[in-house]
């Protein structure tokens, strides 16, 4: 849908630098959600004084210009609050469909940013969005591979683990920190790092451990122990209580779990074919299981959207290149999401299932992108460090 979101008409209170920060941000939300098209505002003719009454807005104008729906928000400051309300007219009907407000402290701009973004999207998808949410990644320095928690678009980012190599990491359920693979005592192993906080041992393993994924519900979690030439999918509680095998294959790799939106399968990567492809097996161990991959001979990093349709994964192609695939749990049917754009790599989807973050050497140095889960609509996160890599979306 193209719409107009002219700048945010700000008072006197409002600091200038909160005023851009909070523009910038919403307006990269609603490019990224991949539902509108934000029209150039110098495109506008509409006075930029007209208001938010329904008798000041020149409507005409509006349309004039490619508009279907015009977005208008107005922000005000108190001491050392930010508030902000929001107002959705559709142009052709010359009505006002959707209002919203939010305060916030002073220095939270961007989180109301995304507050906004996702209301806008939920009234016109009745869907979650997935902007107020946070994403983990590895970014690499000079001596280590450090641990990052940050917003969904790497803004208000902090450190979790930055000595020594840490990697695979994923969002907690709660949001609020990430479990992670660390070599920090020699083999890899699995822990629990929030802000501000220290590592703890999740997984207490005598063999290495890695590979951590959090069950939708936020009760399981699965993970890999590699014991020599060979590694096995494990699940267990959350807090790592009741470990139990699911799979034995003693000389194959079974790796990179990820579950289903129900909890009730697991999609890992095996070479038990003669290469790694794509497995579906169930979470409890019983019954067979099921091949989903057959093109490529290197697939790798599942990611199982919680619509529940689509595995997003990696694969290499007859070039050698990494790049971006799904493909249909039901049908089998593969799409190719990236290419000719560097290396891409480590799909992560939203918590609503409608993006997918990934890493890609397209402008250099590794650097974190979202795209539509058809692949189109790719575009740099606007705020993200160089050298990132293996994001995880969650909550």
């Amino acid at each position: 849908m193209p719409i107009a979101v002219p700048q945010p008409v700000s008072d006197s209170a409002v600091p200038k630098a909160r005023a851009i920060e909070f523009d910038n941000t919403f307006t990269f939300d609603l490019t990224a959600a991949g539902i509108f098209r934000l029209l150039d505002r110098n495109s506008f003719i509409a006075d930029s004084n007209e208001g938010f009454a329904l008798s000041t807005i020149r409507f005409n104008r509006w349309a004039d210009v490619g508009a279907e729906a015009l977005v208008k928000v107005k922000l005000s400051a108190n001491a050392d609050r930010l508030s902000g309300e929001l107002h959705l007219y559709t142009v052709g009907t010359q009505r006002e469909d959707f209002t919203a407000s939010q305060s916030v402290p002073i220095g939270d701009a961007r989180r109301l940013a995304h507050y906004f973004a996702d209301a806008l999207f939920k009234s016109f998808t009745k869907e979650p969005g997935s902007f107020e949410t946070h994403l983990s990644y590895v970014r690499k320095a000079a001596d280590s591979k450090q641990v990052w928690l940050s917003d969904w678009d790497g803004g208000n980012a902090v450190p979790l683990a930055t000595d020594g190599l840490n990697i695979l990491p994923v969002v907690l359920p709660d949001g609020n920190g990430a479990a992670f693979t660390s070599f920090r005592n020699g083999k890899p192993q699995i822990y629990v790092q929030r802000p501000a906080g220290t590592p703890t041992l999740l997984v207490k393993a005598s063999q290495m451990a890695t590979g951590i994924a959090y069950s939708r519900d936020g009760r399981k979690i699965a993970y890999s122990i590699s014991n020599g030439e060979n590694s096995q999918i494990w699940v267990a509680d959350a807090n790592g209580a009741n470990p139990r095998q699911l799979t034995d294959t003693p000389f194959f790799i079974n790796s990179s779990p990820s579950w289903s939106p129900d909890g009730k399968k697991i999609a890992f990567v095996s070479n038990r074919g003669g290469s790694p492809q794509i497995y579906v097996m169930n979470a409890d161990g019983t019954g067979g299981l099921k091949r989903l991959t057959f093109q490529g001979n290197y697939n790798q990093t599942p990611d199982w959207s919680p619509r529940g349709d689509l595995i997003a994964f990696t694969a290499r192609d007859e070039l050698g290149v990494f790049d971006l695939f799904a493909v249909n749990v039901d049908s089998g049917k593969v799409i190719r999401l990236t290419q000719d754009q560097g290396s891409n790599e480590e799909p992560t989807f939203s918590p609503n299932g409608r993006l997918i973050i990934f890493s890609s050497t397209r402008a250099g140095p590794a650097q974190l992108y979202v795209m539509m889960p058809d692949g189109n609509n790719q575009l740099r996160l606007p705020v993200a460090a160089t050298n990132s890599t293996t994001p995880s979306w969650g909550p």
